[in-house]
């Protein structure tokens, strides 16, 4: 908690953030949340961060709905009574709010994507209803989508954005319009909302998600909470006490596998680098032109054998722009952006750097790199200065 505060109050870290000092906000640019969703934008893996906040957005509903629950003067228990014994036995996220003492300790475990999910389908059917069974089979209803036996998928959530460029505009509506207290039909226009978008198959944003973590159908309705005169009453009832904490576990997984895969790549590229790959290959092919300019301006006066040879140390101007170019390309980082505290957030528009940590590194390597393109262009200027005249 100590180091929570000290982060969010301004004081200066001497390290790299963390994943959820990103998440959470508290970290300051090229590091901060804006810039780690342009990067996954770039990468077309951005659904995954939507998803991942989402389900934070729902989840923090859930906290205030059960919170005005407990100002009313009623206890969890005595107001959804479904929610309070499915926590009790199976644990919640929510246990300190609930009142619930859990035999697994309140919050469960979320990363192993057998756990709560048991093999073949047994087990509680409530849990069948909304989540897929484990291993690769599909929950035993005629309105579940067959995409399980579809092409094989990539064992990361990152690769589902990456198959096409061309999005259309999800049905699911992304603001729940509120003008009175929580209630249970909000809990459920969210979750049908995050369904609709990242879980219902060949929807816009679909995720990857491992198959015991899956999500193969919506049963509940977002106009009207389950009806005690029909027929499927008890199983509705049991769906919605699921709806808490039914994206938790598929949270978890995101956040770790965005913690493994995209967040080392991000800070590679924000905390060592300040150009996007866009404007490093520009550089790349500008360098090279420079190069072809200043290597034929030099055996031109070479073999022309132009007199004074002193002229020959304007080869430095072409040497110079090839030597920069070329070494920013190499490592993704412009120096005179960094002198002046600019980190590209998208090709050629930059931000300040306002991360103290994260700007004491690139301007040690922005000082590495000046170094390098001095040196490179020295050495071409003197080779070139000193090679003798021979007029063809």
């Amino acid at each position: 908690m100590e180091e929570k505060s000290s982060s969010s109050s301004g004081v200066q870290r001497e390290r790299l953030p963390t994943f959820d000092e990103v998440l959470y906000r508290r970290t300051r640019p090229p590091v901060d949340l804006f810039n780690f969703y342009l990067f996954l934008q770039r990468e077309g893996a951005e659904d995954v961060l939507d998803f991942w906040l989402d389900v934070q957005q729902h989840e923090n509903l859930c906290r205030a709905y059960f919170k005005d629950v407990r100002k009313s003067g009623r206890t969890v228990r005595e107001d959804w009574p479904q929610y309070w014994e499915y926590a009790r036995r199976r644990g919640s996220v929510y246990g300190t709010i609930v009142g619930v003492s859990s035999s697994s300790g309140g919050k469960r475990s979320t990363m192993s994507t057998s756990e709560g999910v048991p093999a073949g389908g047994t087990g509680d059917p409530e849990k069948a209803l909304l989540t897929s069974s484990g291993g690769h089979s599909r929950p035993a209803t005629p309105a579940t989508p067959a995409y399980d036996q579809a092409e094989p998928r990539s064992s990361t959530p990152f690769s589902i954005g990456r198959r096409s460029f061309s999005r259309r505009h999800s049905r699911a509506p992304t603001i729940i319009p509120r003008d009175a207290a929580i209630n249970r039909l909000d809990l459920i226009a969210s979750a049908h909302r995050i369904f609709a978008r990242y879980l219902m198959a060949s929807s816009d944003k679909e995720i990857y998600l491992p198959p015991s973590l899956r999500i193969h159908e919506f049963i509940l309705s977002p106009d009207h909470l389950p009806n005690p005169s029909s027929p499927n009453y008890e199983v509705e009832s049991n769906a919605l006490a699921q709806v808490p904490d039914m994206f938790h576990a598929q949270k978890e997984y995101v956040f770790k596998a965005m913690e493994q895969d995209a967040f080392p790549r991000f800070l590679r590229a924000k905390a060592f680098g300040n150009l996007t790959p866009v404007s490093a290959l520009v550089r790349l092919c500008v360098g090279l032109v420079a190069l072809w300019a200043g290597l034929a301006a030099a055996f031109s006066l070479i073999f022309l054998d132009i007199k004074p040879k002193a002229k020959r140390f304007f080869l430095f101007v072409p040497f110079t722009i090839a030597a920069l170019c070329l070494i920013s390309h190499q490592y993704e980082l412009d120096p005179i952006l960094v002198y002046i505290n600019q980190s590209e957030t998208t090709p050629f528009r930059t931000m300040s750097i306002r991360e103290p940590y994260v700007k004491k590194l690139l301007t040690g390597r922005a000082l590495w790199v000046t170094f390098l393109v001095i040196l490179m262009s020295v050495a071409l200027t003197m080779i070139f200065w000193a090679v003798p005249g021979h007029r063809l």
